[in-house]
């Protein structure tokens, strides 16, 4: 037996390191004593993070209390593997920080004969410190919280002065010549620092479990808030492990399309004298030199000249979301090139590339999805970062497939944020009009430019709509409309005299804060920490807060619903799912009617839509008239469930002319 001796806040712990089956035993009676008394903490290392990807090794599973931590080397295999995964099945609670990682690490890799370590096994029975820390406080140390990762939060609970051994570890892997990225796969297993940071990470998870406790009780959280996030957390970890089919074929032929579209708008970049598209110093030398002005704002923390993406838009004319033509001035011919190269490379590096780089052995990828990401709560989904795709981008969404024989089915909200924000705030009017079901934005238009408003009235409608929820002033809206700051400004004290329930609750919410300790409580008891300086941010942070839940409270319904099987990914406001083309319309209406309930007297309205085989085919379209319909020869042509059914797409075509 190795033993490590070593202090947390001046008290005495020890790692142990079994080295044969007298130590496992050890490690046995350990384990039925600790078990007895209530939860153990546990955790995994691995060979990185990429958990699919093929040749991924999971190399200890670490089990502990406050004074004693056993890293058992899953790695060695026979008894070491048996012992560990005898107490994972046995296990009556689990303390993990960060559950889903260690979920999908132990559900992948955690097999032995007749037991596998799944996420329905593991799941009911986890505590997850992560989640705990998110509820009492959900900003990162760069928004002046204390994170929620496990050193930082045992820093502050636990031990301040406890030592950085991710720090250590790193020296090691140097000294080892091995990279930050090789060396959890390459230091050796029996390496004393690598043994002591696998085993103090249960040690501090284990003892972070009970201050928590005590802040949360404190805090006056919902208990029913914390059970709920980890009912939430379970769902989406089963969505990551099923995972979604790429078409590997196309997915090469666009990553290579991507670098010499890279390359073509880089080289036409060199023509203007930028060599580098990433310079910012180059950019704005060139920029200036072809007569661009900067508007006030427009300036870094050091007095720069930005060469952002709000910039290099506004000069190239497009709008920054959709990337479409605004229309309001000539487009810069650099701004437009910078503005290529850089999408094709990033699309490259974020999507294509890692797509192909984290394929596992059966040509699926496995998103992460972080069930409770911002400080809102909203979810992220990362490596691939699939949601910060464009809203309008099919070449991208075109990799990923439904199961062969399915079709995919896209159910999004209707204008969630807006009727969370009519419900929040009982926007008598902005209800009324949800009743009637009118369209939000041209209601507004009419309220506030009369019955004969134009498209650009409702444009202008739609951004101070948004400003309201997501704190966007004057100028962002006179940005994405291309309006006169006189119009909007006008527009924008029209919208409060319409609505003028908003304001109010805005004031009000921002009063209580400065009483309440610069803290926001949303509507299901998430606690929303504000910004002094961005008091008026309380209607955004309320409103996302609870569109968020408004979307975890669905995933639930659908679970109930029994619908989980077909789920692939929450993506913002939306649920994607694969379903059998046969049985698509009756489990698109199945999914909507779990995604529709109603909100303090306002209707949450959920549209399923049915595309082909591809994700894509949901967003290729084309504009017939006055209508946006689906692009039949397009659909034909690129997603494989049309190309076998092209009746289907032109069906599918006509039936959106005649909506």
């Amino acid at each position: 037996m190795q033993e490590y001796a070593y202090k947390i806040n001046g008290e005495p712990v020890k790692v142990r390191v079994p080295h044969d089956r007298d130590d496992l035993e050890a490690f046995k009676r350990w384990f039925m004593n600790a078990n007895s008394k209530g939860p153990v903490a546990l955790d995994t290392e691995t060979t990185g993070l990429d958990i699919y990807s093929p040749g991924y090794r999971l190399r200890t599973v670490q089990f502990g209390d406050p004074f004693t931590a056993w890293v058992i080397h899953w790695e060695r295999g026979g008894a070491f593997a048996e012992y560990a995964a005898r107490a994972l099945q046995h296990g009556n609670r689990f303390q993990i920080h960060n559950a889903p990682f260690d979920w999908a690490v132990l559900d992948r890799h955690g097999r032995v004969p007749g037991f596998t370590a799944s996420v329905e096994h593991l799941a009911p029975r986890t505590i997850d410190t992560r989640l705990k820390a998110g509820l009492i406080d959900p900003r990162q140390p760069q928004e002046g919280g204390r994170g929620t990762a496990l050193k930082p939060l045992s820093a502050y609970y636990i031990d301040p002065s406890a030592p950085d051994t991710q720090g250590d570890l790193t020296a090691v892997f140097r000294s080892l010549k091995l990279t930050k990225a090789t060396g959890w796969a390459g230091i050796p297993l029996d390496h004393p620092t690598y043994n002591l940071y696998a085993g103090l990470d249960v040690l501090l998870t284990s003892r972070l479990d009970a201050k928590l406790d005590t802040e949360l009780k404190r805090l006056e959280v919902r208990p029913r808030l914390v059970q709920y996030e980890h009912e939430i957390a379970r769902i989406c970890a089963v969505m990551q492990r099923k995972g979604m089919l790429l078409d590997e074929e196309y997915t090469r032929e666009l990553d290579g399309a991507l670098a010499a579209e890279a390359e073509e708008f880089e080289a036409k970049a060199r023509r203007f004298g930028v060599t580098n598209v990433n310079a910012p110093a180059q950019l704005r030398e060139a920029l200036k030199g072809m007569g661009e002005a900067w508007e006030d704002g427009e300036t870094t923390g050091s007095g720069a000249l930005k060469v952002d993406k709000a910039v290099l838009h506004r000069f190239a004319d497009l709008d920054r979301n959709s990337g479409e033509p605004l229309g309001t001035r000539t487009p810069n011919p650099l701004a437009l090139a910078i503005i290529r190269s850089k999408r094709a490379g990033k699309w490259r590096s974020a999507y294509t590339s890692t797509f192909l780089e984290t394929m596992d052995s059966d040509g699926r990828v496995h998103p992460f999805i972080n069930s409770m990401q911002a400080r809102t709560g909203r979810m992220s989904v990362t490596r691939p970062a699939l949601q910060t795709l464009p809203s309008g981008d099919h070449k991208i969404r075109r990799c990923l497939l439904a199961e062969p024989g399915e079709v995919m089915i896209s159910t999004d909200f209707a204008a969630v944020e807006l009727r969370v924000l009519a419900a929040l705030a009982d926007v008598k009017q902005m209800k009324r009009a949800i009743a009637a079901n009118e369209d939000l934005h041209s209601f507004t238009a009419r309220m506030v430019f009369g019955p004969d408003f134009t498209d650009k009235h409702r444009k202008i409608s739609k951004g101070i709509a948004f400003g309201k929820v997501y704190g966007g002033g004057a100028r962002t809206i006179q940005r994405q409309t291309g309006a006169p700051m006189e119009e909007v400004r006008a527009a924008m004290a029209a919208y409060d005299r319409v609505y003028p329930e908003v304001r109010r609750m805005s004031n009000r919410w921002q009063r209580e804060a400065y009483e309440t300790g610069m803290v926001h409580v949303s509507v299901t008891g998430r606690r929303l920490p504000l910004d002094r300086e961005r008091t008026y941010a309380v209607v955004n942070y309320a409103c996302q807060s609870a569109a968020r839940d408004v979307l975890g409270q669905s995933l639930i319904n659908l679970e109930s619903q029994g619908l989980l099987p077909y789920l692939r990914l929450p993506i913002h406001d939306e649920v994607l799912a694969s379903a059998p083309a046969r049985e698509a319309k009756e489990i698109g209406r199945a999914i909507k009617d779990a995604m529709t309930f109603d909100l303090f007297g306002v209707r949450i309205d959920a549209d399923a839509e049915i595309g082909g085989q591809s994700w894509g085919s949901l967003y290729m379209t084309e504009r017939v008239g006055k209508k946006t319909v689906p692009h039949a020869a397009q659909l034909i042509e690129l997603d494989p469930y049309f190309a076998a059914h092209p009746e289907a797409a032109w069906e599918w075509r006509n039936a959106g002319l005649a909506a």
